[in-house]
């Protein structure tokens, strides 16, 4: 028999919370999402039978009480992308430090954060910084917790920075390459995510670590560039590397005379520094599995979107 867990999902409308909405509400669990009022997968969401509630999680009247009657919070919703910095603090700092504050109130016993391997970086972009300030508020709160660092996440149908970097890919006859391309990163596969985080929201109360939800394997961007050129069926196309120095000028200078820029600091960082977190420790504690790139790359080609 289940042990049914009434677990809350913030950014549960998302590629991976919706995954996760699936996965749990199959089990017999009681979910409730909370999201956005004009977010445009609440509706598909609510077809599964959860509970939907709408609001803002930097709005605190929205938050408060949220929390009620929740054994196990899930908290996914971040802002990843934007051009106006204060709002990754608004949303990722702030409405943090609201949903911990009702989780407490509420007698929530795990908090799950699911924060980014970006924290790690030497030189910070405000959601990298946004995601370390928030991580240091969960752990200093008394609600049990569990803190999660996914890596690069790719899939069928996404993930946005996935997305983003084919796009880029794409979209130029010779591609203009940020350095040289030895930054390691350790991308997961969308699936080998959503099993891990099924598998912690199943874990009674917080135990206080940090996990790395990674892949596999380990690979630099310029390999991961050329794996993914090959996939797109454009290995034929030339690639460009252009030294990191002129890309933070041709930045800095984008910044001042365009609305939006081409490019931006957090797209540099992003390239240029290692994501190489290592998830033994996951492997360990919860029987996480992640598979290598090489093995699981291919599948999401051709692209569904």
């Amino acid at each position: 028999m289940v042990n049914v867990i009434k677990i809350l999902i913030t950014g549960g409308t998302g590629m991976i919370g919706s995954a996760l909405v699936r996965r749990l509400v199959a089990q017999g669990h009681i979910v409730r999402v909370l999201t956005l009022p004009d977010d445009q997968g609440r509706a598909a969401v609510a077809a599964k039978g959860v509970e939907v509630r709408c609001g803002d999680i930097s709005d605190p009247q929205c938050v408060n009480g949220i929390c009620e009657g929740i054994d196990t919070v899930l908290h996914l919703a971040a802002v990843v992308l934007s051009d106006d910095e204060h709002t990754f603090d608004r949303v990722n700092v702030t409405g943090t430090r609201y949903l911990l504050t009702d989780a407490k109130n509420c007698g929530v016993r795990h908090f799950i954060y699911v924060s980014s391997a970006s924290v790690v970086y030497r030189r910070m972009t405000p959601y990298s910084r946004s995601k370390r300030i928030a991580e240091r508020y969960v752990r200093g709160s008394p609600v049990p917790w569990t803190i999660i660092r996914p890596t690069l996440v790719y899939g069928e149908e996404g993930g946005m920075e996935f997305d983003i970097f084919l796009k880029y890919l794409s979209s130029w006859p010779v591609v203009p390459f940020i350095g040289k391309g030895k930054a390691i990163k350790r991308p997961v596969y969308v699936g080998d995510l959503v099993d891990g985080l099924e598998q912690i929201a199943l874990v009674d109360k917080g135990n206080g670590k940090t996990y790395n939800f990674s892949g596999g394997s380990s690979v630099a961007m310029i390999d991961f560039a050329r794996l993914c050129l090959m996939l797109l069926g454009r290995e034929d196309k030339m690639v460009v590397h252009v030294p990191v120095v002129v890309c933070r000028m041709l930045a800095a200078f984008m910044q001042r005379v365009m609305k939006k820029p081409l490019l931006k600091w957090n797209m540099i960082a992003g390239v240029t520094q290692d994501a190489n977190l290592d998830p033994a420790e996951a492997i360990g504690d919860l029987g996480y599995h992640p598979l290598p790139v090489e093995k699981k790359l291919g599948e999401c080609f051709p692209r569904k979107k």
